[in-house]
């Protein structure tokens, strides 16, 4: 057998082996490597941030306070008596009774249904504009892309409290589940422009990549590669900076309930709580620190949640 013929022989027996050398030593050539991916990476980061698994389990505290109020408390925030005015704690009512005679902590988790519940349906109304506008802009480029950059400038400079508080006038006097859409509505059509030019970045960035161009080869249309291909690879970003909003949008609506724009009683809230327990502070501070506290808790733990999802996709901080 020739020298060339035994030095092949050597390499495939060591590579069935999985050695390079001796018996035993591990190949890192010929050893099957696992695949690794964004997502895996992202998972295994945020099983180690203490920060997200403390926010996740103020979110899914605030889900369920939101989903099943009943488990957190057995009083009836509508069971209200004038004679109990402003009274300390008792029975049920940990943190006492506001200046209607309400329990103030029933009432704090029954106003997180509403206030969870503006904010999400927001966020998901904000996703669904900003993944159509972002992908349309970023896919076809040109002149699509330079009038709804324009578009999204335009939209961007416009305050959002003050062009809430403008629109929502009209609706001030409808029934609640008109101003509760209303608010809606209105916080996603002026709130969807950070998203919208995340998924544009996204897209432009997706587009440029190998596999869309073979797919684009094999005959694919613009249609089946922006929603196969590209679609995924904008969704991560979208759903992190639509995590933040979420946070953003639950403070607006508590902001515009509490200027009497937005939600009225007899609809429970935070930000109607708030305003009530303001005018009442001198008397007892309980019924304003409470929904207080909780909404900036709430707020706090999607910011948190959104900034730890944020930081484990980001390849620079790897």
């Amino acid at each position: 057998m020739s020298d060339f013929e035994t030095v092949a022989a050597t390499e495939n027996q060591a590579a069935r082996r999985g050695v390079s050398g001796e018996p035993g030593a591990p190949n890192q050539i010929g050893a099957p490597q696992k695949a690794r991916s964004l997502a895996g990476d992202a998972w295994r980061d945020l099983r180690r941030n203490p920060i997200f698994w403390i926010s996740l389990t103020l979110v899914v505290v605030v889900a369920a306070m939101a989903a099943v109020p009943s488990l957190f408390t057995a009083n009836d925030p509508r069971d209200c008596l004038l004679s109990r005015q402003h009274d300390g704690a008792s029975g049920g009512a940990i943190f006492g009774y506001d200046f209607q005679g309400c329990d103030t902590y029933a009432r704090a988790v029954y106003g997180a249904r509403a206030s969870l519940l503006v904010g999400a349906l927001s966020a998901l109304l904000t996703g669904t504009i900003a993944l159509v506008i972002g992908m349309l802009a970023g896919y076809f480029g040109r002149w699509v892309d330079a009038v709804l950059s324009r578009v999204i400038d335009i939209v961007l400079g416009i305050p959002l409290l003050l062009a809430a508080i403008v629109l929502l006038k009209r609706v001030s006097t409808s029934s609640d589940n008109v101003r509760l859409f209303a608010v809606i509505f209105v916080l996603a059509v002026l709130g969807w422009t950070t998203a919208a030019r995340v998924v544009r970045s996204s897209v432009i960035t997706a587009k440029e990549q190998d596999y869309v161009a073979a797919a684009r080869m094999l005959g694919a249309g613009n249609g089946r590669i922006m929603w196969r291909h590209i679609l995924p690879n904008a969704l991560a970003p979208a759903i992190v900076v639509l995590t933040i909003a979420l946070g953003s949008f639950i403070a607006a609506e508590a902001t515009l309930s509490f200027l009497g724009i937005g939600l009225k009683a007899p609809t429970i809230s935070w930000g109607i709580d708030i305003d009530a327990g303001r005018v009442h502070m001198r008397e007892a501070a309980t019924p304003l620190v409470v929904p207080s506290a909780f909404l900036a808790l709430t707020v706090l733990a999607f910011i948190m949640l959104g900034d730890a999802i944020r930081d484990a996709f980001d390849p620079k901080l790897r």
